[in-house]
């Protein structure tokens, strides 16, 4: 492994991920009794290249690799299988594998797309706080991402119930009370960890306005508003959770609904800030 490249070890990680999509055909067609070993450690081992990339990546810039597209999608995947790889250490959460590998080789396609490893920020300002902003940022999408998978597996096991289908996957899935516990804490995870990461932004104004004076505020730029309205979106899920006791299939559709809309919009914002963008 010591030959590869970081974006070579990642290559092999999403290869991994495209196998464990294979096998999560098989288990879909074959049932879930005997094989949820096997497919915990096809995504265990594609998290073992993942964080190579990562840590040689991280290693080569002397930084945490989270300042250009390659490096953010790239580190949204690897918390997603961090967190899967703990919750599956409970054999009848396993299956989220089956859900959770098809939005990995997506992501993980996506992020091998060329264009989007530019270079990233130089300097002192690119480093320490800024790091600790961006990886508390992207760990509480991974967080948003394995809550989404809970919901869908919610909200299949919903759907069998209500028509009464004897299928295996009825069987084999956790309760769906189980499913909404986990739905619900990584919920509150990844808000945590989004308010940890927003509330670092007022320390990056200062020093952004030590380091370039007259830059003005970064208020209006587009990531800043949009990471506003995310973290809004998913206190708001939260609230309705906790204080109003709204859980069920509209949490598990506003969950999952909310992390499609960070899947299709964060690429764009990204682009289209000049704090964040190339």
């Amino acid at each position: 492994m010591v030959f590869l490249t970081d974006r070579g070890a990642f290559a092999v990680a999403v290869g991994f991920y495209g196998v464990s999509v294979l096998y999560a055909v098989f288990l879909w067609r074959h049932g879930f009794r005997r094989h949820d070993r096997a497919s915990y450690a096809l995504l265990g081992g594609a998290w073992c290249f993942h964080t190579l990339a990562m840590l040689k990546r991280g290693f080569a810039l002397d930084r945490c690799p989270v300042t250009n597209l390659f490096e953010a999608t790239m580190f949204v995947g690897w918390a997603m299988v961090a967190a899967y790889l703990a919750i599956g250490w409970w054999s009848r959460l396993r299956f989220l594998g089956a859900f959770a590998s098809p939005v990995l080789l997506a992501l993980g396609v996506f992020a091998l797309y060329p264009g989007l490893d530019t270079p990233g920020l130089d300097g002192a300002f690119s480093r320490g706080i800024l790091s600790l902003h961006a990886s508390l940022v992207l760990l509480s999408y991974g967080a948003f991402g394995m809550s989404c998978v809970a919901a869908l597996m919610y909200l299949t096991q919903a759907h069998t119930l209500k028509f009464d289908k004897p299928r295996v996957l009825a069987s084999r899935l956790p309760p769906i009370e189980r499913l909404e516990q986990v739905m619900s804490r990584a919920l509150l995870a990844g808000v945590i960890l989004l308010t940890a990461g927003l509330a670092i932004t007022p320390v990056l104004i200062r020093e952004r306005a030590a380091a370039a004076p007259g830059a003005g505020l970064p208020l209006a730029d587009a990531k800043v508003i949009w990471s506003a309205l995310v973290w809004l979106a998913y206190v708001v899920l939260l609230v309705m959770r906790w204080r109003f006791a709204r859980g069920g299939q509209r949490l598990a559709w506003g969950v999952a609904g909310t992390f499609v809309f960070v899947l299709l919009t964060f690429w764009g914002t990204h682009l289209l800030s000049p704090l964040h963008g190339p």
